[in-house]
Protein backbone atom coordinates (compact mmCIF):
# COMPACT_ATOMS: atom_id res chain seq x y z
CA UNK A 1 0.00 0.00 0.00
CA UNK A 2 0.60 3.39 -0.81
CA UNK A 3 1.42 5.82 2.30
CA UNK A 4 1.34 9.84 1.99
CA UNK A 5 1.02 12.73 4.39
CA UNK A 6 -1.51 14.92 3.45
CA UNK A 7 0.09 18.78 4.86
CA UNK A 8 -1.44 21.70 3.27
CA UNK A 9 1.68 22.83 1.56
CA UNK A 10 1.91 19.55 -0.70
CA UNK A 11 -1.54 20.06 -2.19
CA UNK A 12 -0.19 21.77 -5.75
CA UNK A 13 1.67 18.27 -6.51
CA UNK A 14 -1.31 16.25 -5.27
CA UNK A 15 -3.57 17.98 -7.73
CA UNK A 16 -0.69 17.81 -10.74
CA UNK A 17 -0.38 13.61 -9.64
CA UNK A 18 -4.03 13.57 -9.70
CA UNK A 19 -4.41 15.25 -13.26
CA UNK A 20 -1.62 13.68 -14.85
CA UNK A 21 -3.02 10.00 -13.74
CA UNK A 22 -5.67 10.76 -15.62
CA UNK A 23 -8.28 10.32 -12.41
CA UNK A 24 -10.44 13.34 -13.73
CA UNK A 25 -11.36 11.25 -16.34
CA UNK A 26 -13.17 8.20 -14.36
CA UNK A 27 -17.16 7.77 -14.78
CA UNK A 28 -18.97 8.66 -12.07
CA UNK A 29 -22.10 6.11 -10.63
CA UNK A 30 -22.98 8.67 -8.62
CA UNK A 31 -23.81 12.17 -8.99
CA UNK A 32 -21.13 14.92 -9.08
CA UNK A 33 -17.90 14.14 -11.01
CA UNK A 34 -14.12 15.28 -9.90
CA UNK A 35 -14.71 18.30 -11.60
CA UNK A 36 -12.28 21.06 -12.44
CA UNK A 37 -9.23 20.06 -11.89
CA UNK A 38 -9.30 20.31 -8.19
CA UNK A 39 -9.41 16.64 -7.66
CA UNK A 40 -6.67 15.28 -5.03
CA UNK A 41 -7.69 11.97 -4.16
CA UNK A 42 -10.03 9.83 -6.18
CA UNK A 43 -10.71 6.70 -4.52
CA UNK A 44 -13.05 5.68 -7.56
CA UNK A 45 -9.88 4.60 -9.48
CA UNK A 46 -9.27 2.69 -5.95
CA UNK A 47 -9.14 2.72 -2.31
CA UNK A 48 -8.32 5.42 0.03
CA UNK A 49 -7.52 5.48 3.64
CA UNK A 50 -7.77 8.17 6.42
CA UNK A 51 -5.32 7.09 9.33
CA UNK A 52 -4.32 8.35 12.72
CA UNK A 53 -7.68 11.53 12.52
CA UNK A 54 -9.56 12.51 14.99
CA UNK A 55 -12.90 12.04 14.23
CA UNK A 56 -16.36 13.76 15.04
CA UNK A 57 -18.59 11.18 12.80
CA UNK A 58 -21.86 13.14 13.11
CA UNK A 59 -23.98 10.55 15.16
CA UNK A 60 -24.54 13.00 18.53
CA UNK A 61 -21.35 10.95 20.10
CA UNK A 62 -17.86 12.24 21.45
CA UNK A 63 -15.05 12.18 19.45
CA UNK A 64 -13.08 9.21 19.05
CA UNK A 65 -8.97 9.63 18.41
CA UNK A 66 -6.76 7.33 16.47
CA UNK A 67 -9.45 6.55 13.94
CA UNK A 68 -8.63 5.18 10.24
CA UNK A 69 -11.54 6.24 7.49
CA UNK A 70 -11.29 3.48 4.37
CA UNK A 71 -13.18 5.06 1.25
CA UNK A 72 -13.59 2.48 -1.96
CA UNK A 73 -15.60 3.82 -4.54
CA UNK A 74 -18.13 6.68 -3.99
CA UNK A 75 -19.25 5.07 -0.34
CA UNK A 76 -17.07 4.59 3.42
CA UNK A 77 -16.04 0.88 3.57
CA UNK A 78 -14.49 1.00 7.12
CA UNK A 79 -14.29 2.91 9.96
CA UNK A 80 -12.57 2.19 13.76
CA UNK A 81 -9.57 2.70 15.62
CA UNK A 82 -6.14 2.65 13.49
CA UNK A 83 -4.61 -0.68 13.54
CA UNK A 84 -8.07 -2.49 13.69
CA UNK A 85 -9.46 -1.76 10.24
CA UNK A 86 -8.05 -4.03 7.04
CA UNK A 87 -7.06 -1.67 4.46
CA UNK A 88 -6.78 -3.61 1.40
CA UNK A 89 -3.37 -3.96 -0.60
CA UNK A 90 -2.89 -0.97 -2.77
CA UNK A 91 -4.73 1.33 -0.86
CA UNK A 92 -3.63 4.65 -0.87
CA UNK A 93 -3.09 4.90 2.77
CA UNK A 94 -2.90 9.60 3.85
CA UNK A 95 -1.28 10.01 7.04
CA UNK A 96 -3.65 12.39 9.01
CA UNK A 97 -2.54 12.73 12.19
CA UNK A 98 -3.16 15.75 14.13
CA UNK A 99 -6.08 16.25 11.66
CA UNK A 100 -10.31 16.40 12.61
CA UNK A 101 -12.66 14.33 10.16
CA UNK A 102 -15.85 15.21 10.43
CA UNK A 103 -18.96 15.00 7.58
CA UNK A 104 -19.64 16.76 4.73
CA UNK A 105 -22.10 19.58 5.97
CA UNK A 106 -25.37 19.82 4.73
CA UNK A 107 -26.42 23.82 4.28
CA UNK A 108 -30.11 23.71 5.19
CA UNK A 109 -30.62 27.80 4.45
CA UNK A 110 -27.49 28.03 1.92
CA UNK A 111 -28.71 30.43 -1.15
CA UNK A 112 -27.00 30.30 -4.84
CA UNK A 113 -27.75 34.04 -4.59
CA UNK A 114 -26.15 37.28 -2.72
CA UNK A 115 -27.32 40.29 -1.52
CA UNK A 116 -24.87 43.12 0.08
CA UNK A 117 -24.99 46.29 1.44
CA UNK A 118 -25.91 48.92 -0.95
CA UNK A 119 -28.74 47.42 -2.40
CA UNK A 120 -25.99 45.05 -4.74
CA UNK A 121 -27.38 41.95 -5.48
CA UNK A 122 -25.84 38.56 -7.59
CA UNK A 123 -26.72 35.64 -8.59
CA UNK A 124 -22.94 33.49 -7.45
CA UNK A 125 -22.87 30.69 -9.94
CA UNK A 126 -19.58 30.55 -9.88
CA UNK A 127 -18.27 31.48 -6.78
CA UNK A 128 -20.97 30.18 -4.17
CA UNK A 129 -20.49 26.46 -5.62
CA UNK A 130 -16.63 27.08 -5.19
CA UNK A 131 -16.85 28.38 -1.56
CA UNK A 132 -19.41 26.12 -0.41
CA UNK A 133 -17.48 22.74 -1.65
CA UNK A 134 -14.46 24.76 -0.68
CA UNK A 135 -15.35 25.02 2.66
CA UNK A 136 -16.31 21.17 3.52
CA UNK A 137 -20.34 21.95 2.45
CA UNK A 138 -21.32 19.27 -0.10
CA UNK A 139 -25.24 19.35 0.00
CA UNK A 140 -27.17 22.36 -0.18
CA UNK A 141 -31.16 23.56 -0.38
CA UNK A 142 -31.34 26.59 -1.82
CA UNK A 143 -34.49 27.89 0.31
CA UNK A 144 -36.27 30.33 -1.25
CA UNK A 145 -34.76 30.89 -5.43
CA UNK A 146 -34.57 34.43 -7.38
CA UNK A 147 -33.43 32.69 -10.47
CA UNK A 148 -35.07 28.80 -10.38
CA UNK A 149 -33.57 27.68 -14.26
CA UNK A 150 -30.57 29.09 -13.60
CA UNK A 151 -30.14 26.76 -10.21
CA UNK A 152 -31.67 23.82 -12.08
CA UNK A 153 -28.83 24.43 -15.05
CA UNK A 154 -25.99 24.66 -12.33
CA UNK A 155 -27.46 21.61 -10.34
CA UNK A 156 -27.01 19.34 -13.87
CA UNK A 157 -23.56 20.79 -14.68
CA UNK A 158 -22.90 19.78 -10.97
CA UNK A 159 -24.11 16.10 -11.39
CA UNK A 160 -22.21 16.24 -14.73
CA UNK A 161 -18.85 16.98 -13.30
CA UNK A 162 -18.28 19.97 -15.40
CA UNK A 163 -18.30 22.36 -12.62
CA UNK A 164 -17.17 21.81 -8.98
CA UNK A 165 -19.79 22.43 -6.92
CA UNK A 166 -22.67 20.50 -3.43
CA UNK A 167 -25.20 19.02 -4.37
CA UNK A 168 -28.43 21.10 -4.71
CA UNK A 169 -31.54 20.55 -3.40
CA UNK A 170 -33.65 23.23 -5.21
CA UNK A 171 -36.44 25.58 -3.58
CA UNK A 172 -38.74 27.14 -5.64
CA UNK A 173 -39.21 31.05 -5.90
CA UNK A 174 -40.35 32.42 -2.76
CA UNK A 175 -44.34 32.90 -2.34
CA UNK A 176 -45.74 35.86 0.03
CA UNK A 177 -48.68 37.90 -0.42
CA UNK A 178 -49.56 41.45 0.22
CA UNK A 179 -47.18 42.92 -2.88
CA UNK A 180 -43.99 44.66 -2.40
CA UNK A 181 -41.29 42.63 -2.68
CA UNK A 182 -39.40 42.12 -6.34
CA UNK A 183 -39.06 38.83 -7.49
CA UNK A 184 -41.52 36.94 -5.10
CA UNK A 185 -44.64 35.21 -6.03
CA UNK A 186 -47.82 36.81 -4.51
CA UNK A 187 -50.40 34.40 -4.05
CA UNK A 188 -53.86 35.87 -4.12
CA UNK A 189 -55.80 32.45 -3.48
CA UNK A 190 -55.58 29.04 -2.85
CA UNK A 191 -55.88 27.92 -6.34
CA UNK A 192 -53.57 30.18 -7.92
CA UNK A 193 -51.08 28.60 -4.55
CA UNK A 194 -51.72 25.04 -5.96
CA UNK A 195 -51.10 26.15 -9.06
CA UNK A 196 -47.65 27.24 -8.38
CA UNK A 197 -46.92 23.92 -6.57
CA UNK A 198 -47.93 21.90 -9.38
CA UNK A 199 -45.80 24.12 -11.88
CA UNK A 200 -42.63 23.83 -10.02
CA UNK A 201 -42.47 20.47 -8.48
CA UNK A 202 -42.95 19.39 -12.60
CA UNK A 203 -39.67 21.63 -12.92
CA UNK A 204 -37.71 19.59 -10.57
CA UNK A 205 -38.18 21.77 -7.14
CA UNK A 206 -38.15 19.72 -3.81
CA UNK A 207 -39.06 22.59 -1.66
CA UNK A 208 -41.29 25.82 -1.60
CA UNK A 209 -40.50 28.62 0.56
CA UNK A 210 -42.55 31.09 2.70
CA UNK A 211 -42.18 34.25 3.16
CA UNK A 212 -42.91 36.77 5.76
CA UNK A 213 -46.42 37.72 4.41
CA UNK A 214 -47.77 34.86 3.50
CA UNK A 215 -51.30 34.32 4.88
CA UNK A 216 -52.99 31.30 6.13
CA UNK A 217 -55.19 30.33 3.41
CA UNK A 218 -52.57 30.24 1.13
CA UNK A 219 -50.03 28.09 2.89
CA UNK A 220 -52.91 25.76 4.13
CA UNK A 221 -53.58 25.29 0.35
CA UNK A 222 -49.67 24.97 -0.89
CA UNK A 223 -48.88 22.76 1.83
CA UNK A 224 -51.38 20.01 1.02
CA UNK A 225 -50.28 20.99 -2.56
CA UNK A 226 -47.07 20.32 -2.00
CA UNK A 227 -47.45 17.05 0.06
CA UNK A 228 -49.73 15.67 -2.58
CA UNK A 229 -46.68 16.35 -4.90
CA UNK A 230 -44.47 14.97 -2.91
CA UNK A 231 -42.05 18.13 -2.25
CA UNK A 232 -41.79 19.81 1.27
CA UNK A 233 -42.42 23.31 2.46
CA UNK A 234 -40.36 25.81 5.07
CA UNK A 235 -40.48 29.10 6.08
CA UNK A 236 -39.31 32.45 6.91
CA UNK A 237 -42.60 33.26 9.04
CA UNK A 238 -43.64 36.53 10.75
CA UNK A 239 -47.66 36.80 9.83
CA UNK A 240 -48.20 33.15 10.34
CA UNK A 241 -46.59 32.01 14.13
CA UNK A 242 -44.04 29.01 14.29
CA UNK A 243 -47.40 26.90 16.30
CA UNK A 244 -49.71 28.37 13.46
CA UNK A 245 -47.67 26.91 10.92
CA UNK A 246 -47.36 23.88 12.60
CA UNK A 247 -50.99 23.60 13.19
CA UNK A 248 -51.22 23.59 9.00
CA UNK A 249 -48.59 20.97 8.53
CA UNK A 250 -45.10 22.71 7.65
CA UNK A 251 -42.23 20.85 7.44
CA UNK A 252 -39.80 23.02 8.31
CA UNK A 253 -39.21 26.87 10.20
CA UNK A 254 -36.39 29.18 9.01
CA UNK A 255 -34.16 31.44 11.19
CA UNK A 256 -35.31 30.56 15.12
CA UNK A 257 -36.08 33.63 17.06
CA UNK A 258 -36.43 36.20 15.17
CA UNK A 259 -38.99 35.48 12.99
CA UNK A 260 -41.63 33.54 15.51
CA UNK A 261 -44.78 35.90 16.16
CA UNK A 262 -45.84 33.69 18.67
CA UNK A 263 -44.66 35.99 21.36
CA UNK A 264 -46.26 39.34 20.07
CA UNK A 265 -49.15 40.14 21.94
CA UNK A 266 -52.34 41.31 20.33
CA UNK A 267 -51.37 39.95 17.15
CA UNK A 268 -54.27 39.74 14.82
CA UNK A 269 -54.67 37.16 12.06
CA UNK A 270 -52.03 36.95 9.38
CA UNK A 271 -50.51 40.61 10.51
CA UNK A 272 -47.11 40.70 10.65
CA UNK A 273 -46.15 43.15 13.63
CA UNK A 274 -43.94 45.69 13.10
CA UNK A 275 -42.26 44.71 16.85
CA UNK A 276 -41.44 40.84 16.12
CA UNK A 277 -37.71 41.38 17.15
CA UNK A 278 -38.52 43.10 20.46
CA UNK A 279 -41.27 40.94 21.56
CA UNK A 280 -39.06 37.82 20.53
CA UNK A 281 -36.45 38.54 21.95
CA UNK A 282 -38.33 39.50 25.42
CA UNK A 283 -39.31 35.84 25.91
CA UNK A 284 -37.89 33.44 28.88
CA UNK A 285 -36.41 30.55 26.55
CA UNK A 286 -37.00 28.02 29.33
CA UNK A 287 -40.10 29.82 30.02
CA UNK A 288 -43.56 27.98 29.32
CA UNK A 289 -44.59 29.76 25.76
CA UNK A 290 -40.98 29.03 24.43
CA UNK A 291 -41.08 25.55 25.60
CA UNK A 292 -44.97 25.17 24.36
CA UNK A 293 -43.38 26.31 20.75
CA UNK A 294 -40.85 23.41 20.89
CA UNK A 295 -42.98 21.35 21.65
CA UNK A 296 -45.28 22.00 19.49
CA UNK A 297 -42.54 21.90 16.65
CA UNK A 298 -41.31 18.07 18.13
CA UNK A 299 -44.48 16.69 18.53
CA UNK A 300 -45.20 17.41 14.84
CA UNK A 301 -41.24 16.65 13.61
CA UNK A 302 -40.85 20.49 12.36
CA UNK A 303 -37.32 21.28 12.15
CA UNK A 304 -35.84 24.50 12.94
CA UNK A 305 -32.50 25.82 10.65
CA UNK A 306 -30.02 27.93 12.45
CA UNK A 307 -29.34 30.86 10.77
CA UNK A 308 -26.81 32.71 13.19
CA UNK A 309 -24.00 34.00 11.02
CA UNK A 310 -26.30 36.44 9.10
CA UNK A 311 -27.65 37.74 12.06
CA UNK A 312 -24.63 38.43 13.57
CA UNK A 313 -23.88 40.54 11.29
CA UNK A 314 -26.68 43.21 12.36
CA UNK A 315 -24.89 43.04 15.79
CA UNK A 316 -22.83 45.75 17.62
CA UNK A 317 -19.54 44.72 18.20
CA UNK A 318 -19.67 41.21 16.54
CA UNK A 319 -16.37 39.83 15.30
CA UNK A 320 -17.95 39.93 11.82
CA UNK A 321 -15.09 41.37 9.72
CA UNK A 322 -13.76 37.84 8.72
CA UNK A 323 -10.41 38.71 6.73
CA UNK A 324 -10.85 35.22 4.28
CA UNK A 325 -15.23 37.09 3.34
CA UNK A 326 -13.32 40.46 2.72
CA UNK A 327 -10.31 39.20 0.40
CA UNK A 328 -13.18 37.00 -1.51
CA UNK A 329 -15.71 39.99 -2.02
CA UNK A 330 -14.93 42.24 -5.49
CA UNK A 331 -14.12 45.43 -4.11
CA UNK A 332 -16.87 47.32 -4.47
CA UNK A 333 -18.92 45.43 -2.14
CA UNK A 334 -16.03 45.22 0.31
CA UNK A 335 -15.77 48.89 0.79
CA UNK A 336 -19.76 48.84 0.77
CA UNK A 337 -19.85 46.18 3.64
CA UNK A 338 -17.34 47.68 5.58
CA UNK A 339 -18.99 51.09 5.57
CA UNK A 340 -22.00 49.06 6.51
CA UNK A 341 -20.40 47.71 9.71
CA UNK A 342 -19.10 50.52 11.04
CA UNK A 343 -23.05 51.94 11.19
CA UNK A 344 -24.13 48.56 12.83
CA UNK A 345 -21.09 48.88 15.45
CA UNK A 346 -22.94 51.76 16.38
CA UNK A 347 -26.46 51.71 15.81
CA UNK A 348 -27.05 47.99 15.19
CA UNK A 349 -28.79 45.81 17.70
CA UNK A 350 -27.74 44.66 21.10
CA UNK A 351 -25.15 41.78 21.68
CA UNK A 352 -27.22 40.59 24.56
CA UNK A 353 -30.48 40.39 22.57
CA UNK A 354 -28.23 37.54 19.81
CA UNK A 355 -27.71 35.87 22.97
CA UNK A 356 -30.88 35.35 23.41
CA UNK A 357 -31.37 33.90 20.38
CA UNK A 358 -28.57 31.52 20.39
CA UNK A 359 -30.16 30.34 23.59
CA UNK A 360 -33.44 30.04 21.84
CA UNK A 361 -31.63 27.44 19.98
CA UNK A 362 -29.84 25.37 22.15
CA UNK A 363 -33.03 25.55 24.46
CA UNK A 364 -34.83 24.00 21.36
CA UNK A 365 -32.11 21.24 20.74
CA UNK A 366 -32.16 20.41 24.68
CA UNK A 367 -35.87 19.85 24.42
CA UNK A 368 -35.25 17.83 21.65
CA UNK A 369 -35.80 19.17 18.61
CA UNK A 370 -34.24 18.63 15.04
CA UNK A 371 -32.55 21.82 14.46
CA UNK A 372 -30.21 22.48 11.13
CA UNK A 373 -28.23 24.95 10.03
CA UNK A 374 -27.34 27.25 7.15
CA UNK A 375 -25.75 30.30 5.85
CA UNK A 376 -28.14 32.34 4.16
CA UNK A 377 -26.01 34.67 2.32
CA UNK A 378 -27.99 37.69 2.28
CA UNK A 379 -28.60 40.70 4.13
CA UNK A 380 -25.55 43.19 4.27
CA UNK A 381 -23.38 40.35 2.30
CA UNK A 382 -21.27 39.84 5.03
CA UNK A 383 -21.75 36.33 5.59
CA UNK A 384 -20.97 34.45 2.47
CA UNK A 385 -21.32 30.91 1.43
CA UNK A 386 -19.26 28.36 3.01
CA UNK A 387 -17.20 30.43 4.92
CA UNK A 388 -20.65 31.45 6.92
CA UNK A 389 -21.67 27.72 7.34
CA UNK A 390 -18.36 27.64 9.19
CA UNK A 391 -19.37 30.51 11.02
CA UNK A 392 -22.53 28.46 12.38
CA UNK A 393 -19.48 25.98 14.15
CA UNK A 394 -18.51 28.81 15.75
CA UNK A 395 -21.42 30.71 16.70
CA UNK A 396 -23.02 27.14 18.14
CA UNK A 397 -20.05 26.56 20.04
CA UNK A 398 -20.63 29.83 21.62
CA UNK A 399 -24.37 29.02 22.66
CA UNK A 400 -23.25 26.37 24.44
CA UNK A 401 -23.30 22.97 22.13
CA UNK A 402 -20.27 20.73 22.38
CA UNK A 403 -18.54 19.93 19.58
CA UNK A 404 -20.01 16.83 18.67
CA UNK A 405 -23.38 18.30 18.70
CA UNK A 406 -22.66 20.82 16.32
CA UNK A 407 -21.38 18.58 13.56
CA UNK A 408 -24.90 16.50 14.52
CA UNK A 409 -26.66 20.08 13.88
CA UNK A 410 -24.41 20.59 10.39
CA UNK A 411 -24.65 17.15 9.28
CA UNK A 412 -26.71 14.52 10.05
CA UNK A 413 -29.71 16.92 11.11
CA UNK A 414 -29.57 18.58 7.78
CA UNK A 415 -29.61 15.04 6.06
CA UNK A 416 -32.95 13.80 8.05
CA UNK A 417 -34.73 16.82 6.69
CA UNK A 418 -33.91 16.64 3.24
CA UNK A 419 -34.62 12.43 4.04
CA UNK A 420 -31.12 11.66 2.99
CA UNK A 421 -30.12 10.32 5.88
CA UNK A 422 -29.85 6.51 4.91
CA UNK A 423 -27.00 7.93 2.62
CA UNK A 424 -25.28 11.33 4.21
CA UNK A 425 -25.00 13.06 7.34
CA UNK A 426 -22.52 10.78 9.46
CA UNK A 427 -19.07 8.81 8.76
CA UNK A 428 -20.20 5.16 8.70
CA UNK A 429 -19.41 2.29 6.74
CA UNK A 430 -22.21 1.98 3.82
CA UNK A 431 -22.64 5.72 3.49
CA UNK A 432 -21.27 8.02 0.85
CA UNK A 433 -17.66 8.98 1.24
CA UNK A 434 -18.96 13.02 2.22
CA UNK A 435 -16.05 14.05 4.33
CA UNK A 436 -14.25 17.33 5.63
CA UNK A 437 -10.37 17.06 7.18
CA UNK A 438 -9.07 19.64 8.94
CA UNK A 439 -5.89 20.58 9.96
CA UNK A 440 -5.97 20.94 13.85
CA UNK A 441 -8.40 19.58 16.76
CA UNK A 442 -11.65 20.67 15.89
CA UNK A 443 -12.75 19.47 19.86
CA UNK A 444 -10.19 21.83 21.24
CA UNK A 445 -10.44 24.80 19.43
CA UNK A 446 -13.59 25.84 17.29
CA UNK A 447 -11.90 28.07 14.61
CA UNK A 448 -10.02 25.05 13.52
CA UNK A 449 -13.55 24.50 11.26
CA UNK A 450 -11.95 27.24 9.24
CA UNK A 451 -8.63 24.70 8.56
CA UNK A 452 -10.28 22.79 5.73
CA UNK A 453 -7.49 21.28 3.59
CA UNK A 454 -9.38 17.95 1.77
CA UNK A 455 -12.93 17.88 1.03
CA UNK A 456 -14.36 14.81 0.14
CA UNK A 457 -17.35 14.43 -1.60
CA UNK A 458 -18.70 11.08 -3.39
CA UNK A 459 -14.86 9.61 -3.06
CA UNK A 460 -13.47 11.88 -4.88
CA UNK A 461 -11.14 14.26 -2.29
CA UNK A 462 -11.04 18.26 -3.55
CA UNK A 463 -7.88 20.59 -2.65
CA UNK A 464 -9.95 23.15 -0.67
CA UNK A 465 -7.19 25.68 -0.62
CA UNK A 466 -7.42 25.60 -4.34
CA UNK A 467 -10.84 25.93 -4.77
CA UNK A 468 -11.36 28.97 -2.09
CA UNK A 469 -8.24 30.87 -3.93
CA UNK A 470 -9.90 31.00 -7.73
CA UNK A 471 -13.10 32.96 -6.06
CA UNK A 472 -10.74 35.49 -3.96
CA UNK A 473 -12.52 39.32 -5.45
CA UNK A 474 -15.05 37.64 -7.27
CA UNK A 475 -18.33 37.33 -4.34
CA UNK A 476 -20.59 39.69 -5.68
CA UNK A 477 -19.82 39.37 -9.82
CA UNK A 478 -20.09 36.29 -10.34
Amino acid sequence: MKTRSIARAAMPAFVLMAITAGTLSAQRPEAGSAAAGYAVVNATAGVAALTGVTLLDGTGTPARRGQTVVISGTRIAAVGPDGSVDIPDGAEVMDMAGHTVMPGMIGLHNHLFYTAAGGRSAQLTYSAPRLYLGSGVTSVRTTGSRQPYAELNLRAEIEAGRTPGPRIHITAPYVTAGGGISGMTMLESPEQARRFVRYWAAEGATWLKAYTNIRTEELSAAIDEAHQQGIKVTGHLCSISFTEAVALGIDNIEHGLATNSDYSEGRGQDECPSNLWDDAVAVDVNGPEAQATFQAMIDAGVAMTSTLAVYELFIQGRPTRDARSLEAMSPAVREDYLAAKAQIDEIGRAEDEFLTAMAYEKAFYDAGGLLASGVDPTGNGGALPGYGDQRNFELLSEAGFAPHEVVQVLSANGARVLDVFEDLGTVEAGKIADLVVMSGDLTADPSVIRNVTVVFKDGVGYDSSRMLADVRGRVGIN
